[in-house]
């Protein structure tokens, strides 16, 4: 069994837990599961933004802790006022540090695009994402079927939220697109090796169809290389690790951010 097994076999666990602690007619009494979520896909594409969605993320299973210590409120703010296109909050407890707490706060200061970064295998998660502020979900194609990614799609859609599909190779990609994505990512990171490859983005470029946003994650830590892929047709740039391993994460994301407008 390899990592992401694990992860899924747990997270079915938990998620099994979570519906007899929190029922669906609880989430949907929350404040925020009235509200018009924000499009991530046009937050990348506005003229003063270059698509960086900041990640916040404590630690993985590949790097261990990362940064224990980083604030959510200072962080995420820090992140929108670098000019981040949008955030990215981990969720899952076990691997990754994160609580939805965590989006909850980031939602409660910042009016942006949230991306809700967890592993999403049941309509459940889904209408938790609403209900803790979530604008977009994101759907591993390595741990779903092509039929599970068009579903919960659909299901993610049907309240008006966004859905970043993630696949690691061209035979993902092809199995499991469809029609209920907005945005398309590419992670450069193997699951088997954990070996991370901007390479992996650039092969899978011209495989993506124009109808989706294309994204790149994992392994960016220079701003040339987010230049070298809006060649390829990215417009969104996934990074957090390379924040959240300095002391401040939102000032490396705000010279992130000055170098890549100084390169383009």
């Amino acid at each position: 069994m390899n990592i992401l097994d694990q992860i899924v076999a747990d997270k079915k666990e938990e998620v099994a837990q979570r519906k007899s602690l929190y029922p669906v007619k609880l989430l949907e009494k929350s404040t925020y599961f009235q509200g018009k979520p924000v499009s991530l896909a046009e937050y990348i594409r506005r003229d003063d933004k270059v698509g960086i969605i900041s990640e916040f993320k404590r630690k993985s299973p590949s790097k261990g802790i990362i940064n224990g210590s980083a604030k959510v409120e200072k962080t995420t703010i820090g992140y929108m006022q670098a000019g981040a296109s949008g955030l990215s909050v981990l969720t899952d407890y076990k691997y990754f540090g994160g609580k939805s707490e965590d989006l909850m706060t980031a939602r409660s200061f910042n009016f942006c695009p949230i991306l809700r970064k967890d592993f999403i295998i049941d309509e459940y998660q889904i209408i938790e994402a609403k209900s803790i502020g979530a604008d977009v979900i994101l759907l591993i194609a390595a741990c779903l079927t092509p039929e599970q990614v068009e579903r919960l799609g659909a299901f993610a859609q049907s309240f008006g939220m966004e859905v970043l599909l993630e696949v690691h190779d061209e035979e993902e990609l092809e199995r499991s697109i469809n029609p209920h994505v907005n945005l398309l990512g590419v992670n450069n990171r193997n699951l088997g090796t954990f070996v991370t490859d901007v390479e992996t983005s650039k092969a899978l470029a011209e495989k993506i169809p124009n109808d989706f946003v294309k994204v790149s994650e994992s392994g960016i830590s220079d701003p040339k290389v987010v230049v070298e892929l809006m060649k390829y047709g990215y417009e969104g740039f996934l990074i957090g690790e390379n924040f959240m391993r300095t002391g401040s994460p939102e000032k490396a994301c705000r010279e992130f951010v000055k170098e890549v407008k100084g390169l383009i």
